[in-house]
């Protein structure tokens, strides 16, 4: 289980990457930065922490298989809840309520705190011998 969740992670990992990128490059052609925050978000947390968990997955084994796969999913649901809530709530793309776009970015934020706190802990319950 370990090892599909290291490869998910840098594969979404890939994926934020790509996206910010694309933005990067888009923010530097027009000359306009408002998309700032979400790229600098998108990055650090999509692309760096989701890649880095993705390797430590693969390097250590880990005691609590069950508790990989919910510190995954909090990953990917906080990084794209967190993203997604800053994008409607910066940028206003749709007419959407700004309750409900500030709501998915506290909601998508809080999630993806809790899933740093989990990894903490998830270093803290690698095998004695650690590498695989």
């Amino acid at each position: 289980m370990q090892e599909k969740w290291s490869l998910r992670l840098i594969r979404v990992a890939a994926l934020f990457g790509l996206v910010g990128t694309v933005l990067g490059s888009h923010m530097a052609g027009s000359g306009s930065y408002a998309f700032r925050p979400i790229h600098a978000h998108i990055l650090l947390v999509g692309w760096l922490s989701m890649f880095s968990w993705g390797v430590f997955y693969r390097i250590y084994k880990v005691r609590a298989k069950k508790l990989v796969a919910v510190q995954g999913w909090t990953a990917i649901i906080g990084a794209v809840g967190l993203t997604t809530g800053m994008w409607l709530q910066f940028m206003k793309p749709f007419d959407i309520n700004p309750t409900v776009s500030l709501i998915l970015y506290i909601v998508g934020g809080t999630i993806l705190l809790i899933s740093f706190a989990l990894f903490v802990v998830v270093t803290f319950l690698v095998d004695k011998e650690g590498k695989k």
